[in-house]
């Protein structure tokens, strides 16, 4: 039994994963296996409430939540048929199906992706504009990365304007806080918990707002497995949905269901990323928690190909489809 199962079993999550069937027999729950983006925290809450509130169960489902290694990692999981249904961001995800890869995004809970501009408040930055000249901080290798040419361009400055530093992901914190850079290209729901956990006076300036919305994380499948289990979908979908409904409403209880099911995560922090991640359930002009508008995903297509991360003039509704979706009249709705 792996580890993941075992948090299950200890949350009461699982236990003989029968269900009743509709002549009163017992009918096995289908199993479920969901690939998380990243290590348990806030951004994975809803999935967490959904699996100890037992509205998985309730939905015939024996669900496992499985941590993930980054978006890019676990987008490849599903390319490859190693993992059936995921979650990751969007753009990773777009990427490979642009490339050939065979899987749809189907729900999309991050309407605006959490990238952002970082910097001490000490450092008299107050502006974007007053970031030209400076030491900017940037993951290597990393999609946002590839996005700052973007976010530079839609508040009238060029790469030029700023001196990029690349450098590994754990370096972007101490070396801000150390003065080495100026500023830092982060995100929301990460290096700003980071940063503020450890006394930190932030500017922060974020995509979203700034020009560069573009649909983020989702959930994710494997066209095969979409074809092969289309009620299976529909039905985790639902659940999950109800799931974040109730970790939006209820953040405290969210946190609780994941120590339920993750022991070793970290209440305080995940509490932080509860409170950072939500405003990006409605973001992005999105209508509903869980459907980004076809209007974002053609503006997403639109600026991405801008920069190379995803090809000109492809259709964006080769990227995703709603068919899995519950009716407008059963989504949360944005206020």
């Amino acid at each position: 039994m792996n580890r993941f199962i075992r948090n299950l079993v200890a949350a009461g999550a699982v236990t003989s994963a029968l269900v009743m069937g509709s002549t009163g027999t017992a009918a096995a729950a289908t199993p479920v296996t969901f690939q998380l983006n990243w290590v348990a925290g806030g951004p994975n809450a809803g999935f967490a409430v959904a699996l100890t509130e037992g509205y998985y169960k309730d939905a015939g489902l024996d669900v496992t939540l499985v941590e993930g290694n980054g978006s890019a990692t676990t987008a490849q999981l599903v390319a490859a048929n190693r993992a059936q249904i995921a979650y990751a961001d969007a753009v990773a995800v777009s990427q490979l199906i642009a490339k050939g890869a065979p899987m749809k995004v189907v729900a999309t809970l991050y309407q605006s992706n959490p990238n952002e501009v970082s910097a001490l408040k000490k450092s008299g930055i107050k502006s974007i504009k007053d970031l030209i000249g400076k030491r900017v901080g940037v993951p290597s290798g990393s999609s946002q990365t590839t996005m700052l040419p973007l976010f530079l361009k839609a508040n009238g400055l060029k790469e030029s304007d700023v001196n990029l530093v690349n450098m590994p992901l754990t370096s972007l914190v101490p070396t801000l806080l150390q003065g080495q850079v100026d500023a830092i290209l982060g995100s929301v729901d990460s290096y700003q918990i980071q940063l503020e956990a450890q006394g930190a006076q932030l500017n922060n300036f974020r995509f979203a707002d700034y020009g560069v919305p573009t649909v983020s994380t989702s959930i994710f499948a494997n066209n095969t497995y979409l074809k092969e289990n289309p009620d299976v979908v529909k039905k985790f979908i639902a659940a999950s949905l109800k799931g974040w409904s109730t970790a939006l409403n209820d953040p405290a209880k969210a946190v609780k269901s994941l120590k339920k099911v993750f022991p070793n995560m970290s209440e305080k922090t995940a509490t932080a990323e509860m409170a950072a991640v939500a405003p990006l359930f409605c973001s992005g002009g999105a209508k509903y928690v869980g459907k980004a508008e076809d209007a974002l995903w053609v503006k997403t297509q639109d600026q991405l190909s801008q920069v190379g991360l995803l090809p000109q003039g492809r259709d964006p509704k080769s990227y995703y489809t709603n068919d899995y979706l519950p009716p407008d009249s059963a989504l949360r709705p944005c206020k």
